[in-house]
């Protein structure tokens, strides 16, 4: 079964003359466990798409569904990580994990170790009594992720979850993403605007056409896995990257006229 299935899916805002089409006949399936990253020129709807997916819009037209069972709103069954960290200042790194968990039942123990759980695996069990102000941007990240992990998500959905970092701090998350997605065995999509970054922590990459969005092209990344930085400098990694790039390029020149 495919864990996320798009079907003719289509978003306008607006009416009239003011209307505005961000997604035509968008289409796409996406395996159990697979890891896919959604790219495309500025404006060509990824982030609108993620959001159907998320079920915090709704879609115009068309059908979202993950493991059979129609989106209509917001579930357990995806967690959502964005750029903006989303975190309350006045909680802990850990009451903000536990947070999640609220309504789910069971006791304050199981909750405080299914948090703790989560925050030694983004390498933050030291920081888990430190409020978001006392960390850094990629710290705030992992415990972004680590609160969208913990009521065990069959779905991953992540929106340029790492485009507020410094170069450095953003390979290193990238690297962490990979290791957790090896850990938990997600299905995730990713939606990025950098090109690098999407050929090495996905299975498959996704261009997106101009406005209104599409799917237009569908590149395999057949790189073995674990990934390392290593593998930047590969020849194969370094094609891949640049078929995704050219692809991107004539969207770019298309809407130029």
């Amino acid at each position: 079964m495919s864990a996320i299935v798009i079907g003719g899916l289509g978003k306008s805002f607006g009416s009239g003359a003011k209307r505005v089409v961000a997604l035509h006949d968008a289409s796409l399936r996406m395996g159990e466990n697979e890891f896919v990253a959604l790219v495309g020129t500025s404006g060509c709807g990824k982030s609108t798409l993620l959001s159907i997916v998320a079920g915090l819009q709704e879609a115009s037209e068309g059908l979202v569904t993950v493991d059979g069972a129609p989106v209509s709103g917001p579930g357990r069954d995806r967690g959502v990580v964005f750029q903006t960290y989303t975190l309350f200042p006045w909680l802990t790194a850990r009451q903000n994990v536990e947070f999640a968990l609220h309504g789910e039942g069971g006791s304050r123990a199981e909750r405080r170790e299914r948090a703790a759980e989560l925050l030694d695996q983004m390498r933050l069990g030291e920081f888990a009594d430190a409020y978001p102000r006392e960390l850094s941007g990629g710290m705030k990240q992992r415990v972004a992720i680590a609160r969208a992990l913990v009521y065990r998500p069959r779905v991953l959905l992540m929106d340029e979850p790492f485009g507020a970092l410094d170069a450095l701090t953003r390979r290193m998350m990238q690297q962490l993403l990979a290791e957790v997605w090896e850990t938990h065995r997600l299905t995730v999509l990713f939606v990025t605007h950098d090109v690098e970054e999407a050929v090495y922590v996905a299975d498959r990459v996704l261009v997106m056409t101009n406005r209104p969005g599409r799917i237009k092209e569908e590149i395999p990344v057949p790189l073995p896995r674990p990934r390392t930085p290593e593998m930047l400098t590969d020849p194969a990694f370094m094609e891949i990257r640049g078929r995704v790039l050219e692809s991107i390029i004539a969207e770019a020149r298309a809407a130029e006229g």
